[in-house]
């Protein structure tokens, strides 16, 4: 036995079996379009559910080192707080090239030695 969904159009014209709706909001496809590649999304909304997570852990303790979420969300989880920001353009993944994070890096120690003399 295979299952299909069908869905009726607002018309009520005809249907439509190309997928299934999800409460997912905002939708995986638009965050796709933004970030690029699933990979991408995966790690960019990892990353930021964590730094949320740690937000919330502080709150009590009144470290305040992290950043906390940069939309109103009724949701719970940070994960869905993450998708919410990534759809809002307040998230943005942004490449680092590994050869000039040396190269700054080596720079910023010989700086550092030099005032350290």
């Amino acid at each position: 036995m295979r299952l299909t969904t069908r869905f009726v159009d607002v018309s009520g014209e005809g249907t439509m079996a190309h997928g299934y709706d999800t409460m997912m909001n905002p939708s995986i496809e638009g965050l796709l379009d933004d970030v690029g590649s699933k990979f991408r999304l995966v790690t960019l909304s990892a990353m930021r559910s964590r730094e949320i997570t740690n937000y919330v852990g502080q709150l009590g303790r009144g470290m305040g080192a992290s950043i906390p979420p940069q939309v109103a969300s009724t949701a719970s989880k940070p994960l869905s707080i993450a998708f919410e920001e990534i759809a809002a353009d307040k998230i943005i993944a942004v490449d680092v090239d590994p050869e000039a994070e040396a190269e700054a890096e080596a720079e910023g120690g010989a700086a550092a030695d030099f005032v350290g003399a």
